[in-house]
């Protein structure tokens, strides 16, 4: 298995086409039998042999225009034809074994149901092709199956042709009229419950809508189907872009690698962000069933229609689609919660990623395993980018910018500068600095320093921006950044400055630094900078906790008031790392008491900035950090926040009524708001009567994990006998049964240890199951942080003793759940030196996979500086 690196630079275009596939797949558990006959053409003037991708195939036989064609040679993951014509068809024979296929990547069986991943490069294990983005063709897929196990055979486009044959097996061929490339090749057989629908288009065409579940869900999909019709009204309306096919379909299956697929017209999706109601799902899930279902639809167009050149270009389709998504649950829910939630994964965990070995552009220069491409940075930092686009351009503005990227491109395969050009030619400006942010790795850092002359009533304030080092990346050069920026004084009054550099509220810095002007100041004024996180950047500005308090109250943007609280928390958790929590002045506490008095009507907000800044936000402000005294701090302050504020948080939750359980956002705010106050009462006198009411009175199961995660760290004798009386309830539901079980593993216990061991002997445990795997040992390695962090480094070494065990079984989730131990970088050095123990553990491990080595080998290769901490 090769470990070399594939660039960017050395992309090349294909150097045969293939314009139409017929397949004809004829299903067994061990032994599916695949025919390919691919009409292939030579590209351009050369004399290169076909190379052809394949992984773990058995090849039966090949022909060359209908003759057996012997003049080739088997590589460990390639085919080579040998002296082939300009155009020829080109039928290949080949067996599979999906059954064993564990990593769940090209086409597996599993819980009696066969199912495909073919993104990124899944599609040469189904059977030997131009497996890449570059290489569209039409497919005409025919599958065979036993008629009583599998009554449903489906593939991409439309069905065209079925029939029985004598030996109970049936067939059905389905036909995809758009050209597309090998990633988006989908089939799926099984025995569902279906859901039906149609959607009519603005136009008037009429779409079948089919979404198929496991027997017995079939009321847990309804919401799904809604919020897809919602996506495709939106993407009507927002875009003007309507769909294609005469048919939509959506499966849903448990054991899957990612969250979905946007296969075109039969989209694969882990059963988690399908299935939904009431009893067994929370809000949240209700949130996340909606944002994923539009997520794939939108893809129809971002990523299908138009689609990545390379994978280098990933975050083209995927930074693209995940804005297009954010975009549509603001519409349909809120806009602030929805971007408090967006910046809360950027601070989380891409800052993280920016300051590791994996740090990478959004459009990366190189890599060794293709699924490593699929990062917080690609998709998330490639949509706060595409969200700087829409500051710049307007909304107009950007929706001519689009309209003009489909007028281009549709149906080819292109680049993220074709986007930008694309976006620049439609509103005449320059975006060609700006395009800096695809190449330019890392966290930009904007400082501001200021000067106040208080006898001429002018004060100066300097911003400044400043991208470390990162593992890529030694040199930076200034970015383009849209800065939100607003000025108040302690009386409220807000002020603009004089030479006009802020317009509309946004000063466009693209330089190292620049000063801005403001007079008729008569007392020094606080900088709100970078609103509603205006980009994907860090700021330094150092006010005091009297000023932070000042913006909450003045500030003219939810989301900046939101933010100005964070920073408030973070301040007092400094003074308790620093010995000094008891001493924070009463003032802090009383003015805390006020906000949650004025906003106690206002509970969308006052949900949001009760929420204390989690572990690993606060690590991404600080360097060298000593996790456990961070984390005590952390709790100490919560604590504190508690006791202190318990009359007027206890009087705020019992004024919030909360009727018989509706989704709609006014419930979802009350709701959201009174389990925060919940999780703060849960430290207080009252804390354990009020837990365990909210448990037996809950009719959702929103209230029933919010009573759970209040008693998780405050009240350890009711969180077990709540955790017990929840296990008896959902334990033949293992969708649920993962919430138990994410919540136990990232419970901070002394045997916590001994505790996943016996989670892992659960039942319901399998390394087989991804989201298992992700509810145990990723929740433990991202989220506890006390037991993944023990001094003594036993939690990097359990975790990675079962990293050895699951990359043998499934590479992609082993790859993800390694991440925590890679970012080694920014804790304090007897830490870092555990935790790169346990990575060369890894490393010299006999057959690791390529997924793995690429991070690990990475982080061990990484040097640290005080530039890159």
């Amino acid at each position: 298995m090769s470990m070399q690196a594939k660039r960017r630079a050395d992309y090349l275009p294909p150097a045969f086409t293939i314009s139409d596939v017929k397949m004809d797949v004829r299903l067994h558990p061990t032994a599916t039998r695949i025919t390919s006959e691919l009409q292939i053409t030579r590209v351009s003037d050369h004399s290169q042999h076909l190379e052809l991708d394949g992984d773990n195939l058995s090849l039966v036989s090949i022909k060359l225009d209908g003759e057996i064609f012997e003049d080739i040679e088997q590589r460990e993951d390639t085919l080579i034809v040998r002296n082939v014509p300009d155009t020829f068809t080109l039928t290949i024979v080949n067996d599979i074994d999906p059954q064993n296929n564990k990593a769940l990547e090209g086409l597996y069986l599993s819980q009696n149901t066969y199912c495909t991943q073919c993104e990124a490069e899944g599609f040469r294990r189904i059977t030997y092709y131009l497996d890449r983005p570059d290489v569209l063709a039409t497919f005409e897929v025919t599958l065979h199956g036993d008629k009583a196990q599998y009554p449903t055979l489906l593939a991409n486009g439309n069905p065209v042709a079925r029939g029985d044959n004598d030996d109970g097996t049936h067939w059905v061929t389905w036909q995809d009229p758009f050209p597309k490339p090998s990633y988006l090749f989908a089939l799926v057989a099984g025995d569902f419950d279906l859901l039906e629908d149609s959607y009519t288009t603005t136009s008037g065409k009429s779409v079948k809508l089919e979404l198929y579940v496991d027997k017995g869900k079939k009321s847990r999909g309804i919401f799904a189907l809604e919020s897809l019709k919602r996506a495709m009204k939106w993407d009507e309306d927002t875009f003007g872009l309507e769909y294609d096919l005469d048919i939509y379909m959506i499966v849903a299956v448990d054991f899957f690698n990612m969250g979905a697929m946007e296969n075109k017209g039969l989209n694969i999706f882990n059963s988690k962000f399908v299935l939904a109601d009431q009893r067994s799902a929370t809000d949240e899930d209700f949130f996340n069933v909606e944002s994923v279902i539009a997520h794939e639809y939108f893809h129809n167009w971002t990523g299908n229609r138009v689609t990545c050149r390379d994978w280098f270009q990933l975050s083209l389709k995927e930074g693209l689609t995940v804005f297009r998504d954010q975009q549509f649950s603001a519409d349909m829910t809120s806009e602030l919660s929805n971007r408090i939630k967006h910046v809360r994964v950027m601070r989380e965990h891409q800052f993280a990623e920016d300051a590791s070995a994996m740090s990478h552009p959004i459009r990366p220069e190189e890599v060794i395993e293709m699924n490593n491409f699929y990062t917080v940075t690609v998709y998330d930092k490639g949509a706060e980018v595409i969200r700087m686009f829409h500051t710049l351009l307007g909304e107009d503005g950007f929706r001519k910018g689009m309209d003009e990227y489909f007028r281009r491109h549709d149906g080819q395969a292109v680049t993220c500068d074709d986007f930008v050009a694309a976006m620049q030619t439609a509103t005449d400006i320059d975006l060609s600095h700006f395009a800096q942010w695809y190449s330019q790795s890392g966290t930009p850092v904007i400082s501001l320093t200021t000067m106040f002359d208080e006898r001429k009533q002018v004060m100066d304030i300097t911003v400044a921006q400043h991208t470390p080092p990162t593992a890529d990346q030694s040199h930076k050069v200034p970015l383009f950044i849209p800065v939100a920026f607003d000025c108040i004084d302690e009386n409220g009054k807000h002020y603009t400055d004089v030479d006009g550099k802020i317009k509309d509220g946004v000063l466009l810095l693209d330089a190292p630094s620049t000063t801005l002007h403001f007079t008729g100041v008569e007392s020094p004024l606080i900088p709100v900078v970078l609103g509603n996180f205006s980009a994907p950047a860090k700021v330094n500005n150092n006010l005091s906790v009297e000023q932070m308090l000042l913006v909450f109250r003045y500030a003219k943007d939810a989301f900046n008031r939101w933010d100005a609280m964070q920073s408030v928390y973070n301040w007092c958790i400094a003074e308790f790392e620093k010995g000094q929590g008891e001493q924070i002045d009463d003032s802090v506490w009383n003015a805390l008491s006020d906000v949650i008095n004025n906003e106690a009507d206002n509970h969308e907000l006052l949900g949001e900035c009760l929420v204390i800044p989690t572990f690993e936000t606060l690590c991404q402000t600080r360097q060298r950090v000593d996790p456990n005294s961070l984390n005590s701090a952390r709790s100490a302050f919560c604590d504190a926040f508690s006791i202190k504020l318990a009359s007027v948080l206890k009087r705020v939750f019992d004024s919030i009524s909360t009727d018989s359980y509706q989704y709609d956002q006014r419930s979802v705010n009350a709701r959201r708001c009174k389990n925060v106050l919940l999780n703060h009462l849960a430290r207080t006198e009252h804390g354990d009567s009020l837990v365990r009411q909210q448990y037996a009175a809950a009719d959702n199961m929103t209230d029933t994990l919010g009573a759970l995660k209040a008693a998780q760290g405050n009240l350890p004798d009711a969180f077990e006998a709540l955790m017990q009386n929840f296990e008896s309830e959902w334990n033949v539901d293992p969708l649920v049964l993962d919430k138990w079980f994410g919540l136990h593993a990232t419970t901070e216990r002394d045997d916590i240890l001994s505790q996943l061991s016996l989670l892992k002997q659960h039942p319901q445990f399998t390394i087989n199951n991804p989201n298992r795997v992700r509810a145990v040992m990723g929740s433990f390695a991202f989220f506890n942080t006390a037991g993944f962090h023990r001094a003594d480094g036993a939690g990097y070494k359990y975790v990675t003793d079962y990293l050895l065990e699951l990359d043998a079984v499934n590479p992609q989730v082993a790859a993800r759940v390694v991440t925590p131990l890679t970012q080694w970088q920014n804790y304090a050095p007897a830490h870092q030196s555990l935790m790169k123990a346990q990575l060369n553990r890894l490393l010299g491990h006999k057959g690791l996979s390529r997924d793995m080595f690429e991070k690990v080998s990475k982080s061990l290769a990484f040097e640290t500086s005080g530039e890159h901490a």
